[in-house]
């Protein structure tokens, strides 16, 4: 046998001996044991909220229990990390989404992930608009009235966000940057907790995802003035956008399902088929929709290229804002 044979046939038996044991992990699973599903934030936000509707769906149609676990604090990074230094066995999944896999990278100089080369997209799974919502108190009904409210009494308006650095912190500076005005930002730990305290009145203004908002406008809790995505909401028509007075201003969240880098594709595959299926569910639509998210659903390379895209355009926004945290 010559050399350029022997080493081909060492080069097959290496890949051999590599790929038969995913391949067997990938036809075994989901049958070994429960499925955690990673949220970054606390219970009642977007993320929350959309990773327990998959979650009941995806325990129905793998036949393998799929908890939710919320692992809150540092802005994301405690849960992010867990999932990116978890094994590759499809039994750990995370609910990512636009503050922790694309605004860490760029207001953080140094984190224990990487964005990119230490997870795998499943699918996109919804884009989510925020709105910004303030106590009834406020003598405020719109964006207009806000920045001339804010102008009138410096250092009485104060923001809440989702943590330091998070999509709606942002998105809250870039709102000053383009008014002038000096709204004080006040982070919490998830979007729920920023709106409890906005309901009694410590914060004068919070501008949360609307799958975390709008339960409280509904509920009469709270009052939106505009929605932060480029058009009005089906649901709620008649709320307009924060581009009608400020015309070119967009910030949107999203969420999407990703893995540990690794993870066999031939799982990574089903996890697509499965849950962008349940996307599609009347119910989990009829929900989804009615909070004011827009369900989209991918492939795990589109996931991957939007998530670049993403840290490409906040970085831009954080440079230009300069905004960091370290």
């Amino acid at each position: 046998m010559n050399l350029a044979a022997r080493f081909a046939g060492l080069a097959l038996t290496l890949a051999t001996t590599l790929f038969t044991p995913l391949l067997a992990q990938a036809q075994d699973w989901p049958a070994k044991q429960t499925i955690r599903f990673i949220v970054v934030y606390p219970p009642g936000g977007a993320s929350d909220v959309t990773a327990r509707l998959l979650a009941t769906k995806l325990t129905e149609s793998l036949g393998q229990s799929v908890v939710v676990e919320n692992k809150p604090g540092a802005n994301g990074i405690i849960a992010t990390e867990f999932v990116a230094k978890s094994a590759p066995d499809g039994y750990t999944l995370l609910m990512a989404n636009l503050g922790p896999n694309a605004l860490n990278p760029v207001v953080y100089k140094k984190l224990p992930y990487d964005p990119i080369k230490d997870f795998n997209g499943v699918t996109l799974t919804t884009i989510v608009p925020q709105v910004i919502l303030v106590n009834p108190n406020l003598p405020v009904k719109s964006v207009p009235e806000l920045i001339a409210y804010a102008k009138a009494n410096p250092g009485k308006v104060s923001f809440g966000s989702a943590g330091q650095g998070a999509s709606n912190h942002l998105s809250g500076e870039l709102l000053n940057a383009l008014t002038g005005i000096k709204m004080q930002h006040v982070p919490y730990k998830g979007d729920a907790p920023s709106l409890a305290d906005l309901i009694s009145g410590q914060i004068q203004v919070a501008l949360p995802t609307t799958v975390a908002g709008l339960p409280m406008v509904t509920g009469g809790k709270l009052r939106a003035i505009a929605v932060t995505g480029s058009k009005r909401l089906e649901n709620m028509p008649a709320l307009p956008t924060v581009a009608e007075t400020l015309p070119g201003f967009e910030a949107v969240s999203w969420g999407g399902v990703m893995v540990p880098a690794g993870t066999p594709k031939p799982i990574v595959a089903r996890l697509n088929a499965e849950i962008n299926k349940i996307l599609q569910m009347p119910d989990v639509a009829a929900k989804l929709k009615g909070l004011g998210a827009i369900i989209v659903g991918s492939t795990p390379e589109q996931f991957d290229q939007y998530v670049k895209d993403e840290i490409s355009k906040w970085g831009k926004v954080a440079r230009d804002n300069n905004i960091t945290l370290d």
